[in-house]
């Protein structure tokens, strides 16, 4: 299974650091059998360790230049970093990133060998008008993406789950991860409201082939607990 951590605009360089010290020796202690990576803030990214990939939340799609608030490869590079979440909700519907855009970056970083983590979701409304629905609106949402390329995962994340402590049901997700597969050949995970109380159940689901966790994932111990239940 693989374990993603999205912290978004939380921790600090300081305690994203001691995160990771701390669930490295406790994977050390009791290794577990995942892929776990996470995507600190900009202002805490850090080399990977043996056990810890880490990954950028955002970046621009250059290797450098003037994108005021922007990092590129340049940056990126410093830390070793290679692997990146593209088309979170938040980005799209918060940002103002455009499909457009998102394919552009999607591009570039595939064209630098990025293991790149794709994000897909529907509103609320089009949940309600029905699964035909929700796969239109997500098959539009790969519009200019290349699905076979080899370092591509894919994660699907209701917007209306995230962060709002309602996860979607077992069905839910079983329906649209089937869907899903029907053209993705891509490890798929699922995002929205992760937490102890559901991980088992939605690693049990048919083509889940991992998570990726938000509020759920800030405590390191947590998150680390999450893995165990699964393992």
């Amino acid at each position: 299974m693989i374990f993603a951590a999205n912290f978004k605009t939380n921790h600090t360089r300081i305690s994203t650091m001691q995160y990771i010290m701390q669930l490295q020796e406790m994977l050390d202690t009791n290794p577990v059998n995942h892929q776990v990576m996470i995507f600190p803030p900009m202002s805490a990214l850090l080399p990977s360790t043996e056990a810890v990939k880490v990954g950028t939340q955002n970046a621009w799609h250059t290797q450098n230049g003037a994108y005021t608030g922007e990092i590129g490869l340049e940056q990126l590079a410093e830390f070793d970093i290679d692997t990146i979440l593209i088309g979170h909700s938040e980005r799209r519907n918060i940002i103002g990133e455009s499909q457009e855009l998102l394919a552009q970056k999607f591009d570039y970083f595939a064209k630098n060998n990025f293991l790149i983590i794709y994000c897909i979701g529907e509103p609320i409304e089009v949940r309600e008008s029905g699964e035909e629905a929700v796969a239109e609106y997500l098959w539009d949402q790969f519009d200019g993406i290349d699905i076979n390329y080899n370092r591509l995962i894919v994660a699907y994340e209701p917007i209306w789950a995230i962060g709002t402590g309602r996860s979607a049901t077992v069905d839910e997700i079983n329906s649209t991860h089937n869907e899903l597969r029907k053209r993705v050949k891509a490890p798929l995970l699922y995002g929205g409201s992760v937490n102890q109380n559901n991980i088992v159940d939605i690693c049990k689901v048919s083509n889940v082939d991992g998570v990726l966790v938000g509020s759920a994932s800030l405590d390191a111990k947590n998150f680390y607990e999450m893995m165990r239940l699964v393992n």
